[in-house]
């Protein structure tokens, strides 16, 4: 070696022989750094699915072109000591049961439903539906507030959502849409008769959509729940990375809080529909089939992640042409 050159650190011939491979073979490095195509996440999302009907009913509800069918009569059942569920099998209302009243998440399509669902739904359980103090709409959609004026009107509840919603409905002035009354900030939680709910902005199916986390009882056992607010990919690409932000965001929350109940506003897309009609019949026993565990709850998001990376990239492919 000449004399005052320096010799090389260990540390760097090691990093200077682990860049040689790639150097040496740039077909392989380009394929490992190529974007994925559509159907490697399609693919992907379903063999994390397996078998498992609610994994599965996920995929097939975030695959493209999916189809709602017509909705068909739903019976309200409580699917928990103190939740019940009410709706048709489009669009479901969930109801919170507390020892001071009830919060009602989501209000369905109009007051005609919630007339003649949602309050002949809750007397069906024996709840009183001039109990309901709070209509929380997860989202901006008409299918989802479509009922609250009616039962703010009625029996006094107030009506809540993000700013960002209300600012949605104001500004398109669908027909049904509440009067603006109390706004839900990112991390807010509401406390009623000694039940917490907190609500979390997970934006991308609206710009304003919330989920709530909170405990939920079955045969007197506390289990902690959540409510994804808006399933349904929007149609813009940068909406969709919105949407893959919020998973990712509220993943990590529902495992610090320990999650282990999924619940959704649209049983058809995590297989609900049926685990309700299960729970009806009593053939999963002393088991409550919404109680899907802490490392399903977390696959259930990371399904979700994969399918919407599949459609941001299936976006990509139809603009490349």
């Amino acid at each position: 070696m000449p004399l005052g050159q320096s010799v090389p650190s260990r540390r760097t011939l090691l990093a200077t022989a682990a860049l040689l491979p790639l150097a040496g073979r740039p077909a392989e490095a380009a394929a490992a750094t190529a974007p994925k195509r559509a159907q490697h996440y399609y693919d992907r999302a379903a063999a994390l699915a397996g078998a498992d009907p609610v994994l599965k009913a996920l995929v097939k509800a975030l695959a493209p072109g999916l189809t709602m069918p017509e909705p068909t009569p739903l019976r309200p059942l409580r699917t928990f000591d103190d939740v019940a569920v009410l709706g048709n099998s489009f669009i479901q209302a969930t109801a919170l049961f507390t020892a001071e009243g009830i919060v009602l998440v989501d209000a369905m399509g109009s007051p005609d439903e919630a007339e003649k669902i949602i309050v002949p739904g809750l007397r069906a359980v024996g709840a009183d539906p001039a109990q309901i103090k709070y209509v929380v709409v997860a989202h901006g959609h008409a299918d989802h507030f479509g009922g609250a004026q009616f039962l703010a009107d009625r029996y006094g509840a107030r009506v809540m959502m993000s700013r960002t919603d209300w600012n949605l409905i104001a500004a398109e002035r669908p027909a049904n849409a509440p009067k603006r009354d109390l706004e839900i900030a990112d991390g807010q939680e509401l406390t009623l008769g000694g039940t917490t709910i907190a609500f979390h902005h997970t934006p991308g199916h609206t710009p304003g959509t919330v989920s709530p986390i909170f405990p939920v009882h079955w045969k007197g056992r506390r289990h902690t729940a959540m409510l994804w607010g808006g399933t349904n990919p929007p149609a813009a690409t940068a909406d969709k990375r919105t949407s893959l932000a919020s998973v990712l965001a509220f993943a990590a929350t529902m495992r610090r809080a320990g999650v282990e109940v999924e619940l959704n506003n649209h049983g058809g897309v995590d297989h609900g529909l049926a685990l309700i009609e299960q729970l009806r019949a009593g053939t999963t026993g002393a088991a409550n089939p919404f109680v899907i565990g802490r490392a399903r709850a977390q696959r259930f998001m990371k399904v979700m992640e994969v399918m919407l990376r599949g459609r941001i990239a299936q976006d990509q492919e139809t603009a490349a042409g």
